[in-house]
């Protein structure tokens, strides 16, 4: 009797050993049109294997670079597309760079940054107020989540220095909501999440 582990090591696991040894037939067939057809009716059966893949991108293509990796390279045929090389299947990719934007300060995030320049750049002076007060508002309720305590004054002077000195509020009458206002904001819908 044998035994599965006393076998071949399956290349590819997911279609199992009657279809590993399909492709060990498929390399033995002499005539090369043979092959072929053999070929084309083992990538069915694989096909019909995963139905639920059919809707991926180059499905048949990823279909014969499988059968190509579980011949081992050896199945002599003229492939309908251009398989997957040899080297290609254990090479690392390459390296992936993260982007590390300079940021002032991190709880604010750079997205935060590049609207206050936008609002050091509005012209209409309604607008800028509007968008200004928004900003501020913002910036407090990212402020909180860092840290509970906070004063308004603080995130003034640091809108001015992230607008670098275009945005100054630091002495006028704009009130910002209040921190329980946020905090009880969030706990408010955290409740509502969970019913």
């Amino acid at each position: 009797m044998e035994y599965n582990t006393q076998l071949k090591k399956l290349t590819l696991p997911e279609y199992g050993r009657n279809i590993q040894n399909m492709v060990d037939y498929c390399i033995t067939i002499e005539g090369r049109e043979e092959r072929r057809r053999c070929a084309n009716s083992i990538i069915n059966i694989m096909g019909n294997m995963f139905p639920h893949l059919r809707d991926v991108n180059d499905f048949k293509h990823i279909l014969w670079d499988h059968l190509a990796i579980m011949s081992d390279y050896q199945l002599d045929i003229d492939y309908p597309y251009v398989i997957i090389e040899k080297e290609q299947l254990n090479a690392k990719p390459p390296r992936m760079g993260y982007s590390r934007p300079d940021m002032r300060y991190r709880h604010y995030g750079k997205n935060l940054e590049k609207i206050i320049k936008l609002a050091a750049d509005t012209e209409n002076p309604q607008e800028r107020e509007q968008l200004i007060a928004m900003v501020a508002t913002h910036m407090k309720k990212s402020y909180i989540q860092w840290n509970k305590d906070v004063d308004d004054r603080k995130i003034f002077v640091d809108l001015y220095e992230l607008s670098e000195g275009r945005i100054d509020i630091r002495n006028s009458d704009i009130r910002l909501p209040d921190s329980k206002d946020f905090i009880n904001n969030q706990r408010s819908k955290q409740q509502k999440k969970k019913k």
